[in-house]
């Protein structure tokens, strides 16, 4: 579903600067993997690179799908336009913002990604993840009358609503209780399997990383910058 070579993103300048280096990756279909390493370290920074926000300082390949659509070139030639429909059709977000629009009920925040894309609003996998998640009761609320964890957990749902290819989540469990955390990293790696997507989950809960066997893409760091591989 994913491939990446020789990947590499640097954020600020001189001896303020921080590089992310990404040697390889390859991320098969239905599989989720856990984004590991030390607060500031540049997780985030690799997942927007990996979500087409962040232009590469260096790229040698990237494809994304079972039928290996190369974005190599898009994202050197900064192809807006075209990055940005891949990213609304292909990609799924779910930041530590939440990134809600406040001005929409929970229901409306859900259902956008599939109106923005002409899909059928009703889906019957996002209503079993709006009932796994106890949001049923929530739906006609707005984002600020919710808790964070609630915000949460229907940012979740909206990032998935649109079936993507590839789900980015930036700690998706940091303002969750233990049980609901488990809830959620569960119905992630269920949904990615039965969708037939793929997931990179940003994560500092390595018990639940352990609990679900989740493969890691664990950071080393290194001088001025960060070096990410997967974890054998």
């Amino acid at each position: 579903m994913l491939s990446l070579r020789e990947l590499s993103i640097t954020r600020g300048q001189g001896a303020a600067g921080h590089a992310v280096h990404l040697p390889s990756l390859e991320l098969a279909t239905g599989e989720v993997m856990a984004v590991v390493g030390p607060s500031g370290c540049g997780k985030s920074t690799l997942l927007e690179a990996i979500g087409l926000l962040l232009t590469p300082t260096a790229l040698e390949r990237f494809t994304l799908g079972s039928e290996r659509t190369d974005l190599t070139a898009l994202l050197q030639a900064r192809n807006e336009r075209a990055l940005a429909e891949i990213r609304s059709r292909d990609l799924g977000f779910l930041l530590q913002s939440g990134g809600l629009l406040p001005f929409l009920s929970v229901r409306d925040n859900i259902a956008l990604p599939r109106r923005l894309l002409g899909m059928p609003v009703h889906s019957e996998r996002v209503a079993h993840a709006c009932d796994v998640l106890g949001l049923e009761p929530l739906l006609d609320k707005r984002p600020g009358a919710l808790s964070i964890g609630e915000r949460q957990r229907t940012a979740f749902v909206r990032a998935m609503a649109h079936e993507p290819r590839l789900l980015l989540a930036d700690e998706p469990t940091a303002a969750l209780d233990p049980q609901a955390g488990e809830r959620l990293f569960g119905l992630i790696v269920s949904l990615v399997q039965e969708l037939q997507m793929a997931a990179l989950v940003v994560s500092h809960d390595l018990a639940l990383v352990t609990h679900f066997q989740l493969p890691r893409l664990a950071a080393t760091l290194t001088p001025g910058g960060c070096r990410f591989a997967p974890d054998t």
